[in-house]
């Protein structure tokens, strides 16, 4: 790292028709510096990335590029300047060919003719680079998701990037992959390009980050060297001790295999892919299932909500429970949070309120009774979603925000049973937290919860009792009260049963 100041961004202010999205903040990166970005949905993250890159002009406020004032007004402006963001949603083009990618909207060529071999040399000395083992003429539809992370870094490398944004780069990423960016990131620092690197996973921002800045409410909080600072403390300053405190561990002490209540499974099979024998998710616990990617433990949770065919046989208090849709399975009073709540569990482009009140299955709920029905409200302010009305679409909300919607539409329907997949998947420590403390309400009013998580700290600490999947069957079954992550870590990755 060296003490030649890339960017320096001077009391900036955006405002969105009336709420203050940054409110003065200040804000500097180091060539050949990894910066880390921190703050909770909401802070001004996603905002302060988009003045960088051009999207957003702000109302107020300075920024300097290498000690020049500068004005941001477009992408194209950014480029030029050497910036280069790695969106979360990776912006590739997927019929395209990776060399192809690497070069949209700005082509080299001569007289108004693409030098296509020009274009195929730059491509493979950049994918070689960055450690890929793959051809620019592949087409990007067939590349790996770490392929395409990699063909993103490529591209901003093929621009001579000065500062390179990556905005939450490890949530699609299996940690070997991760670890391959991170070697790839090391690379491009060593170089003199600077890093602003956004997670909300503060155990790979201690590995890869120098410095952290923390926005909260829209403000600059503080600046810290990571080396000195320990993850309690950039908590405490994330939430700035306005949240509860956090949901501590369950007390679970034994398991409970009453087959009369909640979930049972005597088996779900799907021939190739899982087959789950012997699992209860009883009413008032908080059961968790962990394992490698490809476990098998988002086939699960969909097989049980009817969205994934299976062979079901499964009760639920004690009745027969084999739903073919997940209409059979919200008319039983299961619902299910899924991994990827933008696709699969919001309609970003309907209301709040549609939102929510969307699962709800009683009869007779016409316009009239939607005027006087109380529980999308009372479920809203016990979430402590934050919005302007409910008229605001899904998608105009913060990641946190968006996902307690999605579990509040099960909450008003008075689900019975929650399938729970990656809820906390792109989530901050705080919203993290409010989430569990919610799930763990849930669970002590009686209904059975069912948990899926790639964080091991977060399972351990949640659940009362975890099921470890290996290559789509259980090889393990935990109760939580007084586990040590080495206990369970042997089985998850290599599926051998533990000692008797």
């Amino acid at each position: 790292m060296t003490n030649q100041e890339i960017v320096s961004m001077r009391g900036i202010v955006k405002r969105f028709q009336g709420v203050t999205a940054l409110d003065g903040v200040d804000f500097s990166i180091n060539a050949g510096e990894v910066m880390c970005l921190l703050g909770e949905n909401g802070a001004g993250k996603s905002t302060l990335i988009k003045i960088l890159s051009g999207s957003y002009t702000p109302d107020a406020g300075e920024i300097f590029f290498e000690g020049k004032s500068v004005t941001i007004k477009t992408p194209r402006i950014a480029t030029e300047l050497g910036i280069s963001v790695v969106h979360q949603e990776l912006d590739l083009v997927p019929d395209l060919t990776v060399a192809q990618n690497l070069f949209l909207g700005r082509t080299p060529s001569r007289f108004g003719f693409i030098k296509s071999a020009n274009m195929q040399e730059v491509a493979e000395a950049a994918i070689a680079r960055v450690g890929g083992q793959f051809s620019p003429k592949t087409k990007v539809s067939e590349l790996t998701v770490v392929q395409k992370q990699l063909t993103m870094i490529a591209r901003a490398l093929t621009i001579e990037a000065k500062l390179l944004i990556m905005d939450e780069p490890s949530a699609t990423l299996t940690a070997d992959e991760l670890q391959q960016v991170f070697r790839v990131m090391d690379e491009v620092t060593k170089a003199g390009c600077a890093i602003l690197y956004i997670s909300h996973r503060l155990d790979e921002i201690s590995q890869i980050g120098d410095r952290a800045t923390v926005l909260r409410d829209g403000k600059s909080v503080g600046v810290h060297i990571l080396a000195n600072t320990s993850q309690a403390e950039l908590i405490e300053e994330i939430i700035g001790g306005k949240r509860g405190e956090v949901a501590t561990q369950r007390s679970s002490t034994a398991a409970v295999e009453d087959k009369t209540s909640g979930l049972y499974i005597d088996r779900v099979f799907i021939p190739g892919v899982i087959d789950i024998r012997n699992v209860s998710i009883p009413r008032g616990r908080i059961t968790g299932f962990i394992g490698l990617g490809g476990a098998g433990r988002s086939t699960l949770l969909s097989a049980l909500f009817g969205s994934e065919r299976a062979l079901r046989e499964v009760t639920l208090d004690g009745q027969p429970y084999d739903p073919h849709s997940p209409r059979q399975a919200i008319a039983r009073r299961v619902g299910l949070v899924p991994e990827d709540r933008k696709t699969q569990g919001l309609m970003v482009g309907r209301s709040i309120w549609h939102n929510m009140i969307i699962a709800f299955n009683k009869k007779g709920f016409g316009t009239a009774k939607q005027r006087s029905f109380s529980k999308p409200k009372e479920t809203a302010l016990a979430l402590g979603v934050r919005f302007h009305d409910f008229s605001q679409l899904g998608g105009q909300l913060s990641g946190g925000n968006q996902q307690k919607v999605v579990l509040s539409k099960w909450l008003v329907n008075e689900s019975n049973v929650l399938l729970l997949d990656e809820p906390t998947r792109g989530l901050d420590v705080g919203a993290k937290v409010e989430l569990f403390n919610e799930v763990h309400k849930i669970a002590d009013s009686g209904a059975a919860v069912a948990v899926t998580s790639s964080e091991l700290p977060e399972v351990m600490m949640h659940c009362d009792t975890i099921y470890v999947l290996y290559e789509g069957q259980v090889k393990e079954f935990f109760v939580t009260q007084g586990l040590s992550a080495e206990d369970i870590l042997h089985v998850v990755i290599t599926g051998e049963v533990r000692n008797a």
